[in-house]
């Protein structure tokens, strides 16, 4: 069924509780089913390389389900039961996968982003008490392999580390090069090391042990990417299945290809996709090890969905804005929708991508701690450029606000945080720390999400602001206290207030205001410098940094960021009307009930509205012509 309306995904749940579906209680049974039916259909492909020709590896239904099996037993045999964790420190390739499923069949599978520090990989395993490791033998031009090594040297608990061999998915003469430059093996570490596929292959094709007996948590994922320690959420399967049944209900068949080149440690590319594949039977690629960052990947984008006759496209706004950069030079007939979430895109760039491919845009709204999936714009309906559509079946989203009384549901149009129920949602445990789930939930039922939003006439959620107060750089989650502890230690800063300012491309990039102390002479520049070495983490340091006589403040001292939000808003559109030669300014940012902070603009000359909204519409954040 494709949803056209929130009356589409009403009548689903009218038919039957959820409670009643006849869906999979477990991964291995969701999996087994899909096998079973679609044995010798496609199941994921991957290359190494991005160049339309260049080497694929592509597994079958049945080729991929005996190979969860044999990870799972790999793992059961080192002891790992079901309540012991397997972490995963990998790019995409067809072995994260793989151990992925594996994982979540034999224990509990915690995939951690390559990209983060050693320090903050060693956190996370010794947050989980991680047993098992599986990441990259030493390849050329990363250094994942040599981060890991330094993470498990301080995560005690970790006995084994797998390692998985790039150098397969190579053809001569390059694969022959790879050994003759490989970084060595690191080592200094207490665990056994050990190769992945060698270890497979001693495994038996079929499980060799009873499947979970009912639900339980299966994967646990961790949140943002800040320096400190990321909150690890926890993921069972009754959600792992929902999100599969979401995709394969309003989505997938069979029949679909989707280019997916997002990292599966991220729930979108996990949770979303690859579960809806598992139960629609729909066939998933993941080109390169690091997806769109991977190199050639955008050059030869439209090639590749020609290739593998792509129908969907998974995306994010900043990965499309590099993509209007290129022109569609392939046959790209086949593919209906791109699915794009996130962040909201900009309504400049949502045009563009549609009239440049043919596709139509869906934008979509989940979170970590949701499993993943929350609502989406109707595939088969109205989508309202700039909410995130509906909520799915079984999603019961309510916008809240407090009162000295307690919660109370907001009106329609009114903007509070948004809560949200659903079979994603593991209640009063969604974090491993028991201490982070204090007050996470309204009525026992609804985990507050920390944004701000609402929801209008159409029942189609709009997303307004953030409660919390993270800054979010192209998908990627940074906490501006990092940046604000950073810059207080410099003798010269009495406060500092770091937000996110407007961008084109990453939606948000951090910046951040400061006051002096008496007599302080530091400089907005100087203080950027200071930023580059003492902010430990490259996407967190401030694009802008401007000194201030003084920081807006609240009653009882706080920096009162809106105002610094107004000013950078201000600021960045300012400049980009004046870069684009356009005789119009941003005399003042108004924070609209409906729709969040939104720029007042004046003409100075003869600029037109069409002009001025392309330079504009490329921001998230809306204008309006001043009074």
């Amino acid at each position: 069924m494709t949803l056209s309306s929130r009356q589409d995904t009403l009548a689903i749940q009218e038919e039957m509780p959820w409670e009643a579906r006849d869906v999979p209680t477990t991964l291995h049974e969701m999996l087994g089913a899909t096998a079973r039916a679609f044995p010798d259909r496609p199941a994921l492909s991957y290359q190494l390389l991005s160049g339309p020709a260049d080497k694929a590896v592509t597994l079958t239904w049945r080729q991929f389900h005996e190979q969860c099996c044999r990870a799972a037993n790999l793992f059961r045999d080192l002891k790992i039961g079901e309540e012991d964790v397997v972490a995963l420190v990998l790019p995409n390739c067809i072995e994260t996968a793989v151990a992925t499923i594996g994982g979540a069949i034999a224990g509990i599978v915690n995939p951690i982003n390559p990209l983060l520090e050693p320090e903050q990989i060693a956190a996370i395993l010794r947050e989980t008490g991680a047993r098992v490791v599986v990441t990259l033998r030493s390849f050329p031009k990363t250094d994942i392999a040599q981060k890991t090594a330094e993470a498990v040297r301080h995560a005690p608990d970790v006995h084994t580390v797998f390692e998985i061999d790039l150098n397969r998915y190579l053809t001569p003469p390059k694969s022959w090069i790879v050994p003759l430059v490989r970084p060595g093996t690191p080592t200094g570490h207490h665990a056994d090391l050990m190769d992945f596929h060698k270890a497979l292959a001693k495994q038996s094709p079929s499980l060799t042990f009873p499947d979970s007996k009912g639900d339980r948590v299966a994967a646990y994922f961790h949140t943002g990417g800040t320096t400190g320690m990321p909150k690890v959420a926890q993921h069972k399967y009754s959600g792992m299945i929902y999100n599969g049944w979401l995709g394969d209900t309003v989505l997938f068949g069979e029949t679909d290809s989707v280019m997916c080149p997002l990292p599966l440690f991220h729930v979108m590319a996990c949770q979303a996709v690859l579960m809806s594949m598992i139960k629609s039977g729909a066939h998933v690629v993941f080109p390169t090890p690091a997806g769109y960052r991977g190199e050639g990947v955008f050059d030869n984008f439209w090639k590749l969905c020609e290739r593998y006759r792509t129908t969907f496209v998974v995306t994010v706004p900043t990965a499309a804005a590099v993509l209007m950069q290129r022109k569609v030079d392939a046959d790209i007939s086949t593919v209906r929708n791109a699915i794009s979430g996130s962040a909201p895109m900009p309504l400049e760039l949502f045009n563009r991508f549609e009239a440049a491919t043919g596709m139509t845009i869906i934008e979509a709204y989940g979170l970590t701690e949701a499993t993943c999936l929350v609502s989406t714009n109707p595939p088969g309906g109205a989508k309202k450029v700039g909410s995130v559509g509906v909520p799915f079946p079984y999603t019961d989203v309510r916008i809240i606000r407090e009162t000295p009384d307690g919660p109370v549901d907001c009106e329609v149009d009114e903007v509070g945080e948004i809560c949200v129920s659903n079979p994603g949602i593991y209640p009063g445990n969604t974090y491993t720390e028991v201490a982070k789930n204090a007050k996470l939930y309204h009525h026992g039922k609804y985990l507050r999400t920390g944004d701000l939003g609402r929801l209008d006439p159409d029942g189609y959620l709009w997303i307004t602001g953030r409660a919390k107060d993270l800054i979010i750089r192209g998908g990627h989650n940074i906490d501006p206290a990092d940046i604000e502890e950073a810059l207080t230690a410099h003798h010269d800063v009495a406060v500092a207030g770091a937000i996110g300012q407007p961008d084109a491309h990453a939606g948000e990039m951090p910046c951040a205001y400061v006051e002096l102390v008496e007599g302080g002479t530091a400089t907005g520049e100087e203080l950027r410098d200071y930023c580059k070495v003492h902010v430990h983490e490259r996407a967190a340091i401030p694009k802008h940094v401007e000194v201030l006589d003084e920081l807006p403040k609240t009653a009882v001292g706080k920096v009162f960021k809106p105002d610094l939000r107004k000013r950078a808003i201000t600021r960045v559109y300012n400049a980009a009307l004046e870069e684009a030669g356009i005789a119009a300014q941003v005399t003042s940012v108004v924070d609209d009930k409906k729709r969040g902070l939104v720029a007042q603009v004046s003409r100075t000359g003869d600029a037109d509205e069409e002009a001025i909204g392309h330079v504009l519409g490329q921001f998230v954040r809306p204008w309006d012509w001043a009074e």
